[in-house]
């Protein structure tokens, strides 16, 4: 099946979403709970996802005329919804489904809608996070992270997890769901405001009871703990330039067989290019670099969303 992306600078991809939704003719647009929409046309579909700072399109239909035709109109939806002025819209040539990359953006929806959906409060807190933090909502995890979350959790058997960078609590709920119902989570975050986003949806989700959250520098707070092993799992996902801390102080913590779960270890491509020199981009390619020759873990990197690293202490 032909298909073709598209990604579009924007400070308000959701905001398009919308407006193209409601534009679009009621029997053919419909906007899901996790922001993402779909497109349906005659001969194929369009589905436009918010990522950050900019919206991504992923046209699929029965031939090339049909995703030319839909790149049309979804542009010019786009146009309606700046009233009239045009976004800049790049579309890809169009391919057929044999030459699909991993890292294209047809596959991250076609992965996102064929896993375990998120249920209704996974999707408003989406929403609310969306809402309340702008572009910085892009550091909330994916559905279909979230989902292996649980079963990474539920698989070890984890009774103790911790968490470095809670954020609005999404992560949070999916580790905590995981644990059996005397299991507990420490929360390490340093934000008031966004985490008390997290205490109200752990409290709806009925999860609360389980989670420990502390506030402050999260090395602080590990480092406080006792050093003996505690842990069975463990979701790094704060600041970058602090995961080698976060990495040492969680493994002495962990029992033998617990795992250690990082995100965002490809931080966008850049630990692949040696000219990206910031402090973040030198503390996780370091860290990539020393757990691949740890010889206290075994690890294996899985290219999920932004790269996640999976390491089983021994």
């Amino acid at each position: 099946m032909p298909l073709s992306t598209a990604h579009v600078a924007t400070d308000h991809p959701s905001r398009h979403i919308e407006q193209v939704v409601a534009q679009a003719d009621p029997a053919i647009g419909r906007l899901g709970g996790d922001g993402r929409a779909t497109v349906t046309f005659e001969h194929g579909t369009c589905v436009l996802a918010p990522a950050g700072a900019r919206l991504e399109l992923v046209v699929t239909a029965q031939d090339e005329d049909a995703v030319r035709g839909i790149q049309e109109a979804v542009t010019r939806l786009l146009a309606e919804s700046q009233g009239g002025q045009d976004l800049r819209v790049g579309w890809t040539p169009v391919t057929q489904g044999e030459s699909v990359q991993i890292t294209d953006p047809v596959v991250s929806d076609y992965l996102l809608t064929h896993c375990t959906p998120a249920d209704d409060l996974l999707d408003e807190l989406v929403t609310r996070t969306r809402e309340a933090t702008g572009n910085a909502s892009g550091m909330q995890i994916s559905a279909d992270e979230g989902a292996l979350l649980t079963l990474l959790v539920q698989l070890t058997g984890a009774r103790n997890a911790v968490e470095v960078g809670v954020f609005t609590g999404y992560s949070s709920i999916c580790i905590a769901r995981g644990l059996p119902a005397d299991g507990t989570l420490l929360a390490c975050d340093v934000s008031e405001e966004w985490t008390s986003i997290a205490r109200e949806y752990w409290e709806r989700a009925g999860v609360d009871g389980r989670i420990e959250l502390r506030i402050g520098p999260a090395a602080d707070t590990l480092r406080a703990l006792p050093a003996e092993p505690a842990f069975d799992i463990a979701f790094i996902d704060a600041d970058k330039g602090g995961y080698p801390v976060y990495y040492e102080e969680v493994l002495q913590r962990l029992r033998p067989g617990g795992l250690i779960v990082l995100d965002n270890v490809l931080l966008g491509g850049r630990v692949l290019d040696p000219a990206y020199r910031e402090e973040h981009h030198l503390a996780v390619r370091g860290l990539n670099d020393r757990i691949a020759a740890d010889d206290r873990v075994d690890a294996v990197m899985l290219p999920v969303r932004d790269g996640v690293t999976l390491a089983r202490k021994r």
